[in-house]
């Protein structure tokens, strides 16, 4: 019987097991994977405990269980504000999904011509603040739009032709027109992609056994679009019902539960309402993003190695039908669009309509003008700096370490539930948790260590890296997926560091998933409002947020000027992802190429 040392002994476990050797390069994993886990826990999970707390309590801080929620069904105006925005969040996603159905569909089946212009076109409204399209109908469909008064009775006059026409702007059909606008670019990515996944040997089979074309549409392409569709529909519907921006400038009199939030907390300082209603915001998204997780569990690949690309065949008929329906969404799209970059410039809408820059100077208008807007892009920039080194690391740690794999799994879990959070719950939630100097707990108070952050940029650069994690997560981890990952185990039997093969393999093969993924955080920093909107200081006053403080002051015009300002910088940003992306492409993606 041989004798084992201290040391052989101190690594045996029971049962003769031999304890691993835990390295100092598996030491960082570990530490890496905690930094993950409490960044996620920070961000996301532990401003959700106040949140709920709150909407259990009084304006005392006392336990009063669903009191609270008892109320606010009583009251007939709020709730409405419920249904209100189950109504709304309906008819947008019926109407957006099956609009980028038939666009999506139109692009990656049909051989019409001007794809890419028609592409570029219905991602448009990406770059624009959802007020920025509320404000476009505005001066289309309000009491002076354009087409309210027959582009100022020149028809009447010239031909006369009475083509004035008012659809009741404000209210619910201003609000669906509004997020119609907004869901449709959203919808029309996932489904095109899910369009350009087909297998054309099962055309071919549907072609052999003379099925009519109706027949393939509902026994071939919908089952290969299927998942696709459920992803688009969970999309366009958590859009709707959350968003603050179409309803704050055309709802009216319609109340929906975000806007409700907003005048609960900063209209009449009702925290524990605006706690309840966001509780109720939350819901139903939280439902929409099961459901939607367990569709994407069964979905089967729809391509193999086996699969034959399908082509599409010119068909004249199909081809000009596609051309003409795409052309009126394409020409709805830029009509919005350019009717808030034209009222930007005009003089007195709609008497004066001579052309100035003088919405431009926002000197003598409230919202806090170029200093808010240069708060804006420092702070889309600062979100879109961290949010690629947070993001990316954090989907290189749970996607190629194997260090605590439950931890790991609950890391994962905590990246995806944030796409379930609407912006307006982060922003109330983050008051809860980063306000106040000290936290009570079971009597007792504990001082905040965070409260330092509330009031600075560095919160609503949080608040943005979260709110927009789950998307930018999903996009760095389908990027490591696709690196083999026989170059980790060759680097570790070859004792090189983890760290090292990130540097030199991973990073490089994956730049323009980064570059995707900064582009991603910049451009929805910019426009968004509804994460931000409770968080910014009178100090740090952002460009979207002035957006809302121009329009309820009258400044309409001013309003417009801003969004064209954010719609700039983000075809800007855009524009510089596309070179970088393409020298990316060429420097080190070029092993990709035949």
């Amino acid at each position: 019987m041989t004798m084992r040392t201290a040391e052989e002994r101190a690594l045996l476990l029971p049962h003769g097991r031999v304890r691993p050797v835990v390295t100092a390069e598996e030491w960082l994993r570990r530490l890496l994977l905690l930094l993950v886990v409490g960044f996620l826990l920070v961000g996301v999970l532990l401003p959700l405990v106040p949140l709920v707390a709150r909407s259990l309590s009084d304006p005392e801080g006392r336990f009063v269980g669903l009191a609270n929620y008892v109320r606010y069904f009583s009251s007939p105006g709020l709730a409405s504000s419920f249904v209100n925005s189950l109504t709304i969040a309906t008819a947008t996603t019926l109407l957006a999904v099956g609009l980028a159905f038939g666009y999506a569909w139109a692009i990656a089946r049909t051989c019409m011509p001007g794809k890419g212009l028609f592409r570029a076109i219905a991602l448009l409204p990406l770059f624009a603040p959802p007020l920025a399209l509320a404000i476009g109908l505005v001066y289309l469909f309000g009491n002076k739009g354009l087409v309210t008064t027959g582009f100022f009775g020149f028809f009447e006059r010239t031909l006369g032709l009475p083509l004035a026409y008012n659809i009741h702007l404000y209210g619910m059909n201003g609000i669906i027109l509004g997020e119609l606008l907004y869901c449709f670019p959203q919808a029309f990515l996932i489904l095109t992609v899910a369009a350009s996944l087909a297998d054309a040997r099962l055309y071919e089979a549907s072609l052999a056994l003379k099925a009519s074309p109706l027949r393939t549409f509902w026994v071939v392409t919908m089952p290969g679009m299927r998942y696709g569709l459920i992803s688009a529909i969970f999309v366009c519907f958590t859009l709707a019902f959350t968003d603050f921006g179409v309803p704050k400038v055309v709802g009216g009199n319609f109340n929906v539960l975000a806007t409700d939030i907003y005048k609960q907390v900063i209209g009449q300082q009702n925290f524990v309402m605006g706690a309840t209603i966001s509780i109720l915001l939350l819901a139903p998204t939280v439902i929409a993003f099961v459901i939607d997780r367990i569709a994407q569990r069964r979905q089967m690949a729809v391509l193999t190695s086996r699969s034959v690309p399908l082509r599409p065949r010119p068909h004249r008929l199909i081809d000009t039908i596609a051309l003409i329906y795409c052309s009126l969404i394409a020409a709805a799209i830029l009509i919005v669009i350019g009717a808030v970059v034209y009222a930007s410039f005009v003089d007195v809408w709609p008497y004066r309509l001579g052309l100035t820059l003088r919405h431009y100077d926002f000197r003598h208008v409230g919202g806090g003008g170029w200093a808010a807007y240069t708060n804006s892009l420092w702070m889309s920039f600062y979100s879109a700096l961290f949010g690629v080194v947070i993001i990316f690391l954090g989907a290189y740690i749970i996607e190629k370490s194997r260090t605590w794999p439950l931890l790991r799994h609950f890391a994962y879990f905590l990246s995806m539930i944030s796409v379930a959070l609407p912006g307006l719950v982060i922003g109330i939630a983050y008051i809860f948790f980063f306000n106040p100097k000290s936290w009570t707990i079971a009597g007792l108070a504990f001082p905040n260590p965070f409260a330092f952050l509330y009031g600075t940029m560095a919160i609503l650069v949080l608040a943005n890296i979260v709110h927009f994690y789950t998307v930018s997560f999903m996009t760095a981890t389908t990027a490591l997926k696709q690196i083999d990952p026989e170059f980790e185990s060759v680097s570790a039997s070859m004792r090189v560091p983890f760290y090292r093969t990130f540097a030199r393999i991973t990073l490089p093969l994956s730049l323009p998933a980064v570059a995707e993924i900064a582009m991603y955080l910049f451009v929805n920093s910019m426009v968004t409002v509804s994460a931000v909107i409770f968080l910014y200081s009178p100090q740090l006053r952002l460009a979207s947020v002035a957006i809302v403080n121009m329009d309820e002051a009258g400044d309409t015009a001013a309003a417009a000027a801003m969004s064209v300002l954010i719609i700039a910088a983000c075809l800007i940003a855009r524009l510089v992802y596309t070179v970088v992306v393409h020298q990316l492409n060429r420097r080190t993606q070029a092993w990709r190429l035949p």
